[in-house]
This record gives structure tokens, sequence and C-alpha cells, in this order.
């Protein structure tokens, strides 16, 4: 199991595949997921067209991920993860997150892949609290890596998200009695 947490640009990570905050839609949008739709090109975008869609208008429900190639981005894959929009916790907002990474690392073991990059999904417009999220990611990924190992990075673009996925992993590392 590996877990490292770092601060950087997840469009630039040489990874198996990068994690893409993605809407439902899967057509691009702002932040993270804007991001990684101009650096891998526009055929991510004509690649996520394709994606049949499993009601008008949605081609990935809220807590699952879809996979497309990477294009022009280093890594070979963009997994995009649909996580949720925060309503103060009423919601199964910590169960759609989690479902979401799990959904994503399920997709890099069907796929044989054994590196992948999370941005804080959720955090940004969707208003999820950063600790808070980062403590539903960190689980969610310790859990899946119990089941299959794999390189696991936590990517941050900032240090306010950094100090929330640290705080996680240093609360994921501490023994409970």
């Amino acid at each position: 199991m590996s877990i490292t947490l770092i601060q950087a640009d997840i469009t630039t990570l040489a990874v198996d595949a990068i994690v893409n905050a993605a809407n439902p839609s899967l057509l691009g949008g702002g932040g993270v997921d804007g991001a990684i739709h101009r650096a891998a090109g526009p055929r991510l975008l004509q690649a996520c067209r394709a994606l049949p869609e499993t009601t008008p208008g949605i081609r990935c429900a809220t807590g699952d991920a879809r996979l497309t190639p990477g294009f022009d981005l280093p890594a070979r894959y963009v997994i995009h993860a649909v996580g949720p929009i925060w309503h103060g916790g009423t919601r199964h907002e910590a169960n759609l997150l989690a479902s979401c990474h799990a959904k994503a690392m399920q997709l890099l073991e069907q796929q044989q892949l054994h590196s992948i990059a999370f941005p804080a999904i959720s955090c940004g417009v969707y208003g999820y609290p950063a600790p808070l999220a980062a403590a539903v990611a960190v689980a969610a990924l310790r859990e899946a890596l119990a089941h299959r190992p794999a390189e696991v990075v936590l990517c941050s673009f900032n240090a306010t998200i950094h100090q929330a996925f640290q705080a996680a992993l240093d609360d994921a590392a501490v023994p409970t009695r």
C-alpha cells in the first residue's frame, strides 16, 4: 500500500491514470475538470461525448467513475469520478464521495494499472469541506489498497487542500483502540 501526498498540477503527473473531479455530463467544467480537459486536448471531450448517457445529459452518476484515454496528458488514462455536491452532510455525501474513489480504484484494477493520482474531489465548486472530504478519501483509498496494492498519489493544488490531506493521512496512521 502506498499513498503519497504532493502539491502539484495533476495534469503534469506521469502516472497510469489521473482522476478528474468531473461533473455528471463529463463535458468539462471549471477547476480541475477544466484544467484536465485543456491539458488533454480536444480528443478528451470527443471521448467523453462518445460515452453513453445513463439518463439524458448524464454520462456518469454521482459516486461513479468512467475511463477515457489521457490523450495529450503524461498520464495514459483519465478516470472521471463524479463526487457529490455538499449539502451539509444530509444527502449521503460521504458515501457518494467514498464510492467515486472506490470506483476509480476498481477501474485501475480492471485496466491492470498500477499508479493513480487523485485531486480533492468535490472540494471546489461542489463545496465539500476539505478536512471532511480528505478523511473520506483517505479511508476509501486505504480500504481499496487493502485488497489490491497500487501507487496512489493525493495531489493538492493549494496549501489548504494539502494540509487537509496531510491531517487525514496523519489521523489514519494513528492506531485506534
